[in-house]
């Protein structure tokens, strides 16, 4: 029973930090909308705010370690870093 809810609490925090995203997206997107200057500068700047706030939510549920380790995975510098242990082929 406990860790059942343990995993489900680890892939509830994983999806809000990568549901944190779709904030981001909005925030790039409000700007090149036709909505009135005053609109897009609250929308983003809300959109921003919650996208904080939801990736925090799912480090919280996952925890430190893990989540050290998926915010390095979603840091776009380290997408395509190759890992030490991989060898490059010539």
């Amino acid at each position: 029973m406990m860790k059942t809810r343990k995993n489900l609490q680890i892939k509830l925090g994983i999806s809000l930090m990568i549901f944190s995203g779709v904030f981001f997206a909005a925030s790039i997107i409000f700007p090149m909308t036709d909505l009135p200057v005053r609109t897009k500068v609250i929308a983003s700047t809300t959109s921003i705010v919650l996208m904080e706030i939801v990736f925090w939510a799912g480090g919280l549920l996952v925890g430190k370690e893990l989540f050290i380790k998926y915010k390095a995975k979603l840091n776009p510098v380290n997408w395509f870093k190759k890992n030490k242990g991989e060898q490059v082929s010539p």
